[in-house]
């Protein structure tokens, strides 16, 4: 007999979806088909910015599209715009071409954003317990960054066979899963046999108003944007640095013969990567259990931040650091949706959670192209000490001044849950 009870069929269908939403086989080399493609870095940069503008513009819309019609069917929307998108990388070719390919990826990513976990939170509370949020949604992680993992290698690969053949395999793989989505039950207000509760335009923006006049929740948001943005502008110069840190210590490059392709060795870092990462969501709910929820959610980003600094001492130590940035992301992103799932009614969940994403964007914008200047005007490494140090500053200030996360008991506790301190 197994020692493990089986996993409920939403569960099964819910990891099947993160391993289907998996960008490995292009993420790492995006950037060089790109420039294969002959955009140049300001073109890239462009991009990157009105990808992030759509998103903020997109984020609250979508998100009450899922509560107004059904999350399914705005995942399943979603999934398909993404492949959509990816697969117009093959055969477009001009940057206007690419603007619009970003409009179709934004719109995806805003109908994902916050309806996979809103739906998974309710789908919890309707058949088994929604306090077991953080361990589905962190392992359900997990299988996404394996995943990632395994494809990160492949796409290396595909890419030296030709740049177009990682964007076909990914492209392939999210029309799975549109039918992996499909699949999925809705939840209970969005399934026809039941009561219907949905809610209005009216009703989503009086819901976001009441739960974002709560001070301590709109200081949570920015704090959480802030590391997110930190994350995403480190994110953009992880390529660079590891080519330069690995040329530094590879005196035997230049003797040894053939060597392995730029490409396929970038495959090989994001997978090892993808495959920290997958181990840190995994145990998301241990953390959580081991710390508290308050601790995590205050002090993993102060250290990561604080870790940026200690490549301007030894540059060999940029490629441990960038590890530990990804791990300890995909451990926070868990425990943030966690209590944000904690403190909002089940009707406009997903609008909610929509509304968080954007603020992450709407911080994301402008400290992009900043950082990009800040770069040309010094080096990566440099950038990266600098966006720490500064992120340090600011955490410090606002859990001293007004504690993004709230002990329980204190007046601006928004319906804490015993797990928080």
């Amino acid at each position: 007999m197994s020692r493990f009870p089986p996993r409920p069929a939403p569960i099964l269908a819910y990891y099947l979806y993160q391993a289907t939403d998996s960008v490995g086989f292009i993420w790492p080399v995006f950037t060089l088909f790109l420039l294969w493609k002959d955009l140049t870095y300001t073109q890239i940069g462009t991009l990157g910015a009105i990808s992030a503008l759509l998103v903020v513009a997109f984020e609250v819309p979508t998100g009450y599209v899922a509560d107004r019609f059904g999350r399914r069917n705005a995942l399943a929307l979603g999934m398909a715009a993404m492949t959509a998108s990816v697969a117009g990388f093959v055969v477009v070719d001009s940057f206007t071409g690419f603007v619009v390919l970003y409009a179709i990826w934004s719109i995806a990513l805003s109908l994902q954003s916050g309806t996979a976990d809103a739906w998974l939170y309710e789908t919890l509370r309707d058949r088994t317990d929604e306090e077991t949020f953080t361990r589905v949604r962190g392992r359900g992680g997990s299988v996404h960054h394996w995943v990632s993992a395994a494809t990160m290698i492949a796409g290396g690969l595909l890419y030296v066979g030709h740049p177009t053949y990682p964007f076909v395999a990914s492209a392939f793989l999210h029309g799975i899963g549109v039918v992996v989505v499909l699949s999925m039950p809705a939840n209970a207000q969005f399934d026809r046999s039941s009561p219907t509760e949905t809610v209005g335009v009216r009703e989503s923006l009086s819901i976001l108003r009441t739960r974002f006049s709560n001070p301590s929740l709109r200081a949570f948001v920015l704090f959480v944007a802030l590391f997110f943005a930190l994350v995403s502008v480190a994110d953009t110069y992880v390529q660079p640095i590891t080519v330069d840190v690995l040329a530094g210590i590879d005196p035997m490059r230049s003797i040894a013969g053939p060597t392995v392709p730029e490409e396929a060795t970038l495959g090989v870092v994001y997978a090892g990567f993808a495959a920290l990462s997958a181990i840190a969501s995994y145990y998301a709910e241990s953390v959580r259990d081991l710390f508290g929820l308050r601790t995590a959610l205050l002090a993993l980003p102060v250290a990561i931040a604080g870790l940026f600094l200690t490549p301007l001492v030894l540059g060999l130590l940029a490629i441990p650091v960038f590890f530990c940035m990804k791990g300890a992301t995909a451990l926070y992103r868990p425990l943030v949706n966690q209590y944000l799932n904690d403190r909002v009614e089940s009707v406009g969940r997903a609008t909610l959670l929509s509304a968080a994403s954007m603020g992450y964007a709407l911080v994301r914008a402008p400290l992009k192209p900043v950082a990009g200047y800040l770069a040309d005007l010094t080096s990566p490494i440099v950038l990266l000490a600098a966006i720490g140090a500064g992120f340090v500053v600011v955490a410090v200030t606002m859990v001293v001044l007004a504690s993004p996360v709230p002990a329980i008991g204190t007046a601006e506790s928004s319906a804490p849950r015993p797990d928080v301190d």
